[in-house]
């Protein structure tokens, strides 16, 4: 039997401890990957070119949508339970663009503006009960620390809220013990969380998306009735010249660093005990 030096085994521990530091969310393979969006859209808008990469790489990427997005219309003749259609139609077509299957969106189904009225502990059970069921290598979701978020945005304030009360509460058994009576789901600890749309000032990740800066502007486009003209008056579809100008418009936008189109993320590895 081959063995192993005290000063070898050191050299051992020591690389998996880097590895583990220097981790690549787009580099990872064959993993969980599980995102919480408030919307069907902020994940495309926030993190396609990420998720396009996740996917390449064969890790299995699950998308959970706290709303079905019924109420952002200016059309007066569309309905709450029409848009909700619509939106999960456009929402299964983006995921498509970049390679996840529509059977990997979960979609809890509140109402769009009506997130932070929802009993806050059956949300954040539902959340912890996501989290152990898919047991993700890593979680992303919105960033509470965001000021629009923490102000203004009523769905994405509750979403980035609860689910960093989810991963806290999924690693530790007491908490929602009838999930591990009852449905055999066991502790989950996350080993990665990263936020999008985190401010200039929080972000300290960053992904490098120019490979799949295309996937991501085509993913965008596919929410048409997120857009104008559909969004004041629905269509279905996308006149050839306005979806150029709205992709030559979205890539103007894209951040930039060092040259590169990159996504932006707040990373986190330390989650609260309390």
């Amino acid at each position: 039997m081959r063995r192993i030096s005290f000063a070898g085994l050191a050299a051992l521990v020591s690389t998996a401890v880097l590895t583990a530091q220097t981790m690549r969310l787009e580099a990872m393979q064959g993993k969980s990957i599980l995102l919480f969006t408030p919307h069907p859209d902020d994940d495309t808008f926030c993190c396609a070119g990420t998720l396009a990469l996740l996917a390449k790489n064969r890790n299995t990427v699950r998308i959970v949508i706290y709303t079905n997005d019924d109420k952002g219309s200016y059309d007066p003749e569309m309905t709450s339970e029409r848009l909700a259609r619509i939106r999960k139609a456009e929402e299964e077509r983006a995921c498509g663009i970049l390679g996840i299957p529509k059977e990997n969106i979960v979609w809890l189904q509140y109402h769009d503006g009506m997130l932070e009225y929802a009993n806050p502990r059956d949300l954040v059970e539902q959340a912890t009960a996501l989290i152990r069921t898919y047991r993700p290598e890593a979680v992303l979701s919105v960033d509470p620390g965001m000021e629009t978020v923490r102000w203004h945005k009523t769905d994405h304030r509750m979403a980035a809220s609860n689910t960093i009360d989810a991963i806290r509460a999924a690693e530790w058994h007491l908490y929602f013990p009838n999930q591990r009576l009852h449905q055999g789901l066991q502790p989950w600890k996350v080993p990665f969380a990263f936020f999008y749309y985190a401010s200039a000032r929080d972000a300290n990740y960053f992904v490098n998306i120019d490979s799949v800066v295309d996937l991501k502007l085509t993913a965008a486009a596919a929410h048409v009735s997120q857009f104008a003209p559909a969004i004041d008056r629905y269509r279905p579809d996308w006149e050839p010249e306005r979806l150029e100008k709205l992709k030559a418009g979205m890539r103007a936008r894209l951040l930039r660093r060092e040259g590169h189109y990159v996504e932006a993320f707040r990373s986190s590895r330390g989650f609260s005990q309390q």
